[in-house]
């Protein structure tokens, strides 16, 4: 008999242990959502501490949590596979839910020999580019057929959550299969026009390159690899978009041209100029994100630069030594259709009077050029 697969969101059983584990994870998790953090921090010997808008802060009444505390808080929710990886590597990463359906993405690791649990809070709701108040340049990526789109940046500069917008408007619009890679899955998508299928490695598959492989079998439409991890990786989801697949991926890079050159160095010297030339051809977009503060009310919003692969972004990414053009052509993208410069981005932010004109000033690329331009020059 077939064994049954394990549901994204886990089945616990119904023991006081579970019980107590469950409560505490709501309690967390809620107060985080009421306060907007994006990140909380627990550690042996330290009070719980949260991110709020960038910041860390202490969660002032909690309690010190010790190992034990956090052992009893925290096992209870994890699967038999999660406990053996955390016992055989002493870090793990996974996903929980708690009582109201609020969901993490959890990092659990020693340090100096102690527990430390980070958890990154994941909204019930999945964002739409408006509410995210993505630029047109990302929007119209959904319109996309086939081809890679990579977002790149900082952890927790909001890449998976402007992919999983777009996703899910593709959802709203396409009548098409979308299939999912995630080390942990992140967003649970609902059905709506699309079918979609969520693999999370460690579960469903043992890793990402035999789950890339496997897809090119499962008639998806648009697929979404939660990293590009290594070449095998890298090969496959350019296959995967060569062959009619749009293909979302992330990287950490902190603008175009460094992804792209993360990409190729990955492989040996004899094979880089052909993924030169599988990414100049069948590479569509590289958004890179970084979140800022808002002027008003708190929170942050997002920042993002695009390039849009034209023919003459094709011409650089297939010649090394003009790859450094990008960066200028990018700049000077603002009459191409798709391209836009980040600090013509937070120039849009300032205007908009979404972030301050120090904001602004202090993230440009070049805050002399953008400081003339919000004076009106």
């Amino acid at each position: 008999m077939a064994k049954s697969k394990p549901s994204i969101v886990q089945q616990l059983p119904d023991t006081p242990q579970v019980k107590e584990a469950l409560e505490f994870l709501t309690s967390i998790v809620g107060s985080a959502c009421q306060f907007k953090a994006s990140d909380i921090h627990i550690r042996a010997g330290h009070q719980i501490m949260m991110r709020l808008d960038g910041r860390i802060r202490q969660v002032k009444g909690s309690p010190q949590m010790s190992d034990e505390m956090i052992e009893r808080l925290i096992f209870p929710l994890m699967s038999k596979y999660y406990l053996n990886r955390f016992q055989e590597e002493n870090q793990v990463d996974l996903s929980l839910s708690d009582n109201s359906a609020n969901r993490v993405r959890v990092n659990m690791f020693r340090q100096m020999g102690q527990l430390a649990v980070v958890m990154r809070v994941i909204e019930n709701h999945i964002p739409t580019p408006d509410e995210l108040g993505l630029p047109q340049q990302v929007r119209t990526i959904a319109k996309m057929r086939q081809g890679l789109v990579i977002f790149s940046g900082a952890t927790g500069s909001g890449k998976s959550t402007s992919m999983a917008s777009l996703i899910n408007e593709i959802n709203r619009d396409r009548y098409q299969h979308i299939l999912t890679i995630e080390d942990p899955v992140e967003y649970i998508f609902t059905e709506e026009r699309c079918v979609i299928s969520q693999r999370q490695v460690g579960i469903d598959v043992p890793d990402f390159a035999l789950a890339m492989k496997a897809a090119l079998r499962e008639d998806p439409d648009v697929i979404l690899m939660g990293e590009m991890r290594d070449p095998e990786t890298i090969e496959i989801a350019l296959t995967a978009a060569e062959t009619g697949h749009l293909v979302f991926s992330t990287l950490h890079a902190p603008n175009s041209a460094d992804a792209i050159t993360r990409m190729v160095s990955s492989f040996s010297g004899e094979e880089q100029s052909t993924i030169r030339s599988k990414l100049a051809h069948n590479l569509r977009a590289i958004v890179t994100q970084r979140l800022l503060p808002k002027k008003e009310g708190g929170g942050r919003t997002v920042a993002c630069e695009v390039l849009s692969v034209t023919p003459l972004a094709r011409e650089l990414i297939e010649a090394p030594q003009r790859i450094k053009e990008i960066k200028d052509l990018i700049k000077g993208g603002d009459k191409v259709d798709g391209m836009l410069h980040f600090d013509q981005h937070l120039e849009q932010l300032v205007k908009g009077e979404v972030i301050s004109d120090e904001t602004a000033l202090t993230n440009a690329s070049s805050a002399t050029d953008l400081a003339l331009k919000l004076k009106g020059f």
